[in-house]
C-alpha cells in the first residue's frame, strides 16, 4: 500500500482482531491495554450478514432479494475469516482528515502482518465493492480494484453482477 507523504496519517500497533463483524467491520483489542474498538474498512462496502436497516436498502438499491444478499455477506464474512482470523495481529492506518463514519465507528485501513492492506484484499477478491460513503483517499484505486473484480467475475462477482 502506498501513502501520499502529504496526507497526514495517524498509525496504531499492537492491535489485534477480536471479532470479525463482517465484511467491512471488526472489533480489535489492544494487545497491551485490552481497550476494545470498532474499526470499519475505508472505502468499500460488503453485504450485510443479518437482516437490518441497511439490509431493506441494500435490497431496495440492487433489487436482489434480501437471502441472496445475506449469503454474499456470508461469503464476504468467510473470506474476511480465511484471510484474518481473530487474534491476527494488524495495524490501523486512520486519515487524520477522516477519521470517523457517520455512526462514529473509526475508519481505518487495516494492515495485515503479511504487509497487505485487508481492504484492498477484498476488494481484489469481489467480495466488497468500492463505495463513497465511507471515502478514502485511496477510493480512485480502490473503484479500479472493484471493476477488475467485476471484469473478472471473483468472488461475489461470479454469481452476480452487480451487488
Amino acid at each position: 500500500m502506498q501513502y501520499n507523504a502529504k496526507a497526514p496519517y495517524i498509525v496504531e500497533t499492537h492491535w489485534q482482531i477480536e471479532e470479525v463483524l463482517d465484511g467491512d467491520s471488526i472489533i480489535i483489542c489492544n494487545r497491551f491495554t485490552q481497550m476494545k474498538k470498532e474499526i470499519r474498512l475505508y472505502g468499500l462496502d460488503a453485504p450485510e450478514v443479518k437482516l437490518n436497516r441497511k439490509m431493506k436498502e441494500d435490497e431496495e438499491k440492487s433489487s436482489l432479494p434480501a437471502q441472496l444478499l445475506l449469503q454474499f455477506g456470508l461469503q464476504s464474512l468467510h473470506f474476511v475469516l480465511s484471510v484474518a482470523p481473530p487474534k491476527t495481529v494488524v495495524t490501523i492506518i486512520t486519515e487524520q482528515e477522516n477519521y470517523y463514519d457517520y455512526w462514529n465507528r473509526q475508519l481505518g485501513y487495516v494492515i495485515l502482518p503479511s504487509g497487505l492492506c485487508l481492504n484492498e484484499l477484498l476488494l481484489q477478491n469481489g467480495y466488497a465493492k468500492a463505495t463513497q460513503q465511507y471515502y478514502c483517499g485511496k477510493l480512485a484505486e480502490y473503484q479500479t480494484m472493484n471493476r477488475q473484480a467485476q471484469l473478472n467475475n471473483i468472488g461475489i462477482y461470479s454469481q452476480i453482477k452487480v451487488f
